[in-house]
């Protein structure tokens, strides 16, 4: 773990100036403990813009740079060490450098890395697949969950002969495909229609409106980059029903949640869509996407067929990503381990909920199973508009915090938890979290603490105490 685990002291706020303060001194404590990391920061802005090519790993004042990851830790440029609870933004689910994977990579990578032709390990891995999501009785691969968005997206717009496309706000499938705020310019240039998440009244009425031009409803069953929350039962139930009624597909945006369990997030919610796009931990660390579901849809790509849909990729089925994924659905994650890691998660989120309210402080979580978000709101959160109210610098003094105490989680507030963290573990994010949220109460109004919060607090300091030896 870190180095330092103690806090600093804190500014006594006055106002806005006084959490501006707190931030300032928090950003500078960062960088002077991580004199190489700034080193690699400035290189890198001599050949990247702004020295990144990943969008969500910037923050201020300059992004971590990890220089090793084993199991649910990561070290550091400058040598300080983290618990990772972000778990590679839900790609690193089984931890770092899994054994099981890795050996199913280097073997196959020992039998020729770039073979130009079909091998048995795609076989392997749609055969897992198809039996693992009820809605997918074909699948096809690609490289990222971008791709599959997009190319699930032009299946249903070709099997149905409509353009248009509904979403929801909020809404992110890959790069291209972003409306957290509105479609985003540098969007694919799809004829989108956008409804609010969580409104079953209002999405019946958009595709009752639009019925003869929307080609298919693409959603995600939990906002992922929004903030982890979830699509509530009568809300995913009215897009099918809706969808149905219209003549349009609904497509299933699962690349996060196909892990919170065993048929993914669909069949917790006992919804079949007509196609499911998947991506992340399912490549095992490779670059990995996929989409599939109904034969009729996708037998449009049946190169055998005189009218077959074009479908490219030099390396959709590379063999790295293929191996890699059927050791891991199979070995690592099958269907009775995938039920308890969500089981794992929803106790995290209810363990996490009980602190922030234990110390008094206006933040929630959100998620289902082991993908998760804490939030600078009292909650509840339905949708992107209950986060309006957030003050970003609450949540930028959590993140630094934290890595201060040594745990790492998303500057955003969420979390994917990997295979690999111990209950030792998770039981100490909880106690630095509570420490965390403490250590700033001077932010809040915070009133008086019962008996019950202040042996609650005298716990946790007893037991910060007892883990700084």
């Amino acid at each position: 773990m870190s180095d330092t685990t103690a806090l600093p002291e804190t500014v006594t706020p006055t106002g806005t100036d006084g959490i501006d303060a707190e931030v300032e001194q928090a950003r500078k404590r960062y960088a002077a403990r991580r004199p190489r990391t700034a080193a690699l920061h400035e290189r890198a802005r001599q050949y990247l813009p702004g020295g990144n090519t990943r969008s969500v790993l910037y923050h201020p004042p300059f992004p971590l740079r990890i220089a090793r990851a084993w199991d649910a830790m990561l070290q550091d440029a400058d040598g300080h060490e983290y618990v990772d609870l972000l778990g590679e933004y839900s790609a690193g689910l089984y931890g770092h450098s899994h054994p099981v994977v890795v050996k199913a990579m280097t073997d196959a990578l020992r039998e020729g890395v770039s073979r130009g032709a079909h091998t048995r390990y795609e076989v392997d891995l749609a055969e897992a697949i198809c039996g693992r999501f009820a809605s997918i009785e074909r699948v096809r691969f690609t490289n990222s969950g971008t791709e599959a968005n997009l190319m699930a997206l032009s299946v249903a717009r070709a099997f149905t002969g409509r353009d248009r496309v509904m979403v929801c706000r909020g809404g992110y499938h890959g790069g291209l495909l972003t409306f957290k705020d509105g479609p985003s310019p540098v969007n694919a240039p799809y004829d989108v229609v956008m409804a609010d998440y969580n409104d079953a009244p209002g999405a019946r009425a958009l595709l009752r409106e639009h019925a003869d031009s929307i080609a298919c409803v693409l959603v995600e069953p939990m906002l992922g980059s929004s903030g982890c929350i979830p699509g509530e039962a009568d809300f995913l139930a009215a897009l099918s029903d809706a969808a149905s009624q219209a003549g349009a597909l609904l497509i299933f945006d699962e690349v996060m949640t196909s892990r919170t369990g065993a048929g993914g997030l669909q069949g917790r919610v006992g919804i079949t869509p007509d196609l499911t796009t998947l991506g992340k931990y399912i490549g095992g660390g490779s670059s990995f996407g996929a989409f599939g579901g109904r034969a009729d849809v996708m037998d449009l790509f049946d190169p055998a067929r005189p009218d077959a849909l074009p479908h490219a990729g030099t390396f959709n089925n590379n063999v790295a990503s293929m191996a890699a994924g059927y050791a891991g659905l199979t070995r690592v994650y099958p269907p009775q381990v995938s039920e308890r890691h969500t089981a794992r998660g929803d106790a995290l989120r209810e363990k996490l909920t009980a602190a922030c309210r234990s110390a008094g402080a206006p933040f929630c979580v959100s998620g289902v199973g082991s993908l998760l978000a804490i939030h600078p709101v009292a909650g509840p959160v339905r949708s992107p508009r209950d986060l309006a109210g957030a003050d970003p610098r609450l949540r930028e003094l959590l993140f630094l915090d934290l890595l201060e105490l040594g745990y790492y989680i998303a500057p955003r507030g969420y979390m994917a938890l990997s295979l690999e963290l111990s209950p030792a573990q998770l039981a100490g994010f909880v106690d630095a979290v509570d420490e965390a949220l403490r250590h700033r109460s001077c932010l809040w109004p915070q009133a008086t603490p019962t008996p019950r919060q202040a042996r609650a607090a005298a716990g946790t300091a007893r037991r910060r105490a007892a883990a700084k030896g």
